[in-house]
């Protein structure tokens, strides 16, 4: 019998690939439309005695079981991201540039679409208070509105922080990735021993670096040295891993409860998607080739942050015209997960599209506008990347309202003010240019 021993990971990496990987391309726009209909399938509004109610529909209902199976597409979403900023970092390092001046353009590229959106949030919020609308309802608006921003706040620290564990990836991966993974289960542990769901917030960090970090072996050819039976070995065990703490009831069956705050459940689901991945990547690769397909993936791949960040808006636009139309008019609105509500879901899901693509094709010029000179300096980094973070948990903790909106934007907009080269730095160096010069 032959034994095929399994490269160790700490083979020397592949070359890094030439032109942009179309399959991943593919998968992250996947996955961004993902998000946008799972969050769509759950607004629920409806008319209660004169009165709009909204309401998450999926609350109580066996319903969100199998579609948090088919749309919870974060776990791919960071493994992706880890795969993605692992080769722009190593091909920036390779051009001579910095971990700072990485960091600064990731700050740049979330932050400065954000600002925007806040902005005419907290616009929004003004708005309906003085047209009259009872401040219940704009209570539940701005609280609906805050609530995707905790990706926002995430994807920033991991992305901050990827210099310094790709680093120690080229040192020790397994040990780095198994200090991650052992943090999340110990969050886990502690917050199921002392019944403290608030340590379970710690796991904001630790899961999705995780993820992050299990993106690096992607990008640097470790899972494509390994055997196909391998991979699907892997995949297999964690899809019964997680089957089992299911049954079990370590973790609950639905996955968007394992989002808030995160479990490790989400790190064996991004097993099971990465195995997948791995495995018909050469399907995925063919089939993200074709027009539509790439078409597609170009579109959304441009304008990321934009629907993320627009696709809450749109909704809560949505139901808040449904209810008035209902008012109007008298038409009664389907009950959420009746017989009628579902037949009116392919229009509904199919509306909250079309009309965020609209937006997104509006309001890309934000995301997509060149990026000015970037600081170099790692204390200006560093606040820039603090200055981020407590903007958006600032919403988060506090809720949106006109107040934090116009608190959030400013710190925002002074992270991107931090993120951009000084102007004594870039006077100087002008100055020293034009002295190599004469």
């Amino acid at each position: 019998m032959t034994i095929v021993e399994a490269p160790p990971l700490t083979a020397q990496p592949l070359p890094l690939p030439s032109g942009r990987d179309t399959a991943i391309d593919f998968l992250r726009a996947v996955c961004v439309v993902g998000v946008v209909l799972l969050h769509a399938i759950m607004v629920g509004v409806t008319v209660v005695d004169g009165a709009p109610v909204f309401e998450n529909a999926s609350d109580g209902t066996g319903w969100i079981v199998p579609v948090s199976w088919m749309l919870q597409v974060m776990p791919l979403f960071f493994i992706i991201g880890g795969f993605a900023g692992f080769l722009s970092h190593r091909r920036q390092r390779e051009r001579g540039g910095t971990a700072s001046g990485f960091v600064a353009a990731r700050v740049h590229r979330l932050i400065r679409p954000a600002v925007f959106a806040i902005g005419i949030a907290g616009l929004a919020l003004a708005m309906l208070s003085l047209a009259g609308v009872p401040a219940e309802l704009v209570v539940v608006a701005g609280f609906r509105y805050g609530q995707p921003l905790w990706f926002l706040g995430v994807f920033l620290l991991c992305q901050a922080l990827l210099p310094i564990l790709a680093s120690a990836h080229d040192r020790v991966p397994k040990s780095t990735l198994v200090a991650l993974v052992a943090a999340s289960l110990a969050v886990d542990g502690l917050r199921a021993s002392t019944g403290v769901d608030a340590l379970g917030f710690l796991n904001l960090a630790f899961v999705w670096l995780a993820l992050q970090q299990i993106g690096f072996f992607l990008a640097d050819g470790t899972l494509d040295r390994l055997s196909r039976r391998c991979r699907a070995v892997c995949g297999s065990a964690a899809a019964t891993v997680l089957v089992a703490t299911f049954v079990s009831g370590v973790y609950s069956l639905d996955l968007i409860a394992n989002i808030n705050p995160p479990t490790g459940a989400l790190l064996i689901v991004g097993v099971v998607h990465l195995s997948a991945v791995s495995l018909f990547r050469g399907r995925i690769e063919a089939f993200s080739r074709r027009p539509r397909a790439a078409a597609f993936a170009t579109f959304v791949n441009r304008r990321t942050m934009t629907i993320y960040l627009w696709h809450m808006p749109v909704l809560l636009g949505m139901a808040g015209l449904s209810a008035v139309a209902a008012l109007m008019t008298g038409l009664a609105l389907p009950e959420p997960s009746s017989v009628a509500w579902w037949i009116t879901r392919p229009l509904w899901l199919a509306a909250a599209l079309a009309l965020t693509a609209a937006v997104a094709v509006t309001l890309t010029r934000f995301e997509t506008r060149p990026s000015p000179l970037l600081t170099e300096s790692p204390r200006r980094v560093i606040g820039a990347v603090a200055a981020g973070l407590i903007a958006v948990v600032l919403l988060l903790v506090l809720g949106t309202t006109v107040l934090t909106a116009a608190v959030g934007a400013w710190g925002m907009l002074w992270a991107l003010r931090l993120a951009r080269r000084s102007h004594q730095t870039a006077s100087g160096e002008s100055i020293a240019h034009v002295v190599r010069v004469a």
